[in-house]
């Protein structure tokens, strides 16, 4: 039967297959973009929402903050202008950004065509989202939606202020937009506002397979994790999630494949799968999986509602001091493999 492929996400805590500019689509008026939702609550357990957006230049939003709710923000396209606290960057593809509860923030698209990749925590947050757009019907984006955006927005903000954990601070005073910093390469202490510029931060190496974490689960209370996960077919057979059932029994993976191919197999399924660059791939908590990296270089930037694959890759395996991946693999540790699978509740069969 294999994994399905939708054009929506379905309507239960599954596996399934989203296409390139698919998701549940929809539009604020006059904002000239659009979200695609690729998973939330109900394929979560209420973790997480996961989308992706894209926009031409339009007016941002306005300064505001959630009580609750954690928003990231990850440019894999354009330009966006993002004030978060007391700083404002100017973040070009790859450029990374967490805005915890209670920061004050507004992002603006600078165009010509923006597209970043999006998550916010808890995952019922994005009825916000729901509430005050449109479905979209179009190709990519309403380039041509002329309607006030502020006009448009703002009666409907109004009337569900005790709705959503939205609150709009009008008379705030943003700070200016700054260079970049040579410390905006590290992960900070936990539930702290930061920028991480492009293709920096930590690394960790298990077997051919990188993780390079945007976030971790420790930096957030636990409730998400987001890493870039890359890995070559040219290690042969030598990837640790090539030939070994992974499960991990409350966490669900979402893949945004951006570069190369992926190959999954589920359990009880006799042919895997191809997820292919701008697809996505949703493993629900609980389904044992492998993974094949199918092309020379292959990239998947991997969302998750607690410590998954990335913290897998972290503890079993070995910080790593290169950019790129490496033309030979390092011998790894299956005993230490084990151990962290055991650390983690994640179980592991060959």
């Amino acid at each position: 039967m294999g994994i399905p492929v939708h054009s929506a996400p379905p309507d239960a805590r599954t596996n399934y297959i989203i296409d390139q500019l698919e998701g549940e689509r929809i539009t604020i008026p006059g904002s000239k973009g659009v979200f695609r939702i690729l998973a939330s609550s109900k394929q979560t357990n209420g973790g997480i929402a996961v989308f992706s957006s894209g926009a031409v230049l339009s007016d941002a939003p306005g300064f505001h903050w959630h009580a609750e709710a954690h928003d990231v923000f990850l440019v894999t396209k354009g330009f966006l202008k993002l004030w978060n606290g007391d700083k404002c960057r100017i973040m070009g593809p790859g450029d990374f950004a967490y805005v915890p509860p209670k920061v004050i923030h507004n992002p603006e698209l600078l165009g010509p065509h923006t597209e970043t990749l999006g998550l916010v925590a808890p995952g019922d947050w994005v009825d916000f989202f729901r509430y005050v757009a449109e479905t979209y019907n179009g190709v990519i984006v309403p380039e041509n939606d002329d309607r006030n955006l502020k006009a448009s927005i703002i009666p409907k903000v109004m009337a569900a202020k005790d709705r959503f954990d939205v609150h709009f601070e009008r008379d705030y005073r943003p700070p200016e937009v700054g260079d970049w910093l040579d410390t905006e390469n590290v992960l900070p202490a936990p539930l702290e506002p930061y920028f991480l510029r492009a293709n920096t931060g930590p690394r960790w190496m298990l077997g051919g397979v990188m993780s390079r974490p945007f976030i971790k689960a420790s930096q957030c209370a636990g409730k998400f994790a987001i890493s870039s996960i890359e890995s070559s077919n040219q290690y042969a057979d030598e990837s640790p999630f090539k030939c070994r059932w992974l499960s991990f029994a409350t966490v669900d993976h979402c893949f945004c494949v951006t570069e190369g191919l992926l190959r999954v197999r589920l359990r009880g399924e006799e042919d895997s799968a191809e997820v292919r660059e701008g697809q996505t791939l949703v493993i629900s908590a609980g389904q044992a999986f492998m993974l094949e990296f199918a092309s020379r270089y292959v990239r998947a930037i991997s969302f998750t509602n607690g410590p998954g694959i990335e913290d897998l890759v972290h503890t079993a395996g070995q910080p790593y001091s290169n950019f790129v991946l490496p033309d030979a693999v390092a011998p790894w540790d299956e005993e230490r493999l084990r151990a962290a699978c055991v650390e983690m509740c994640v179980q592991l069969d060959a």
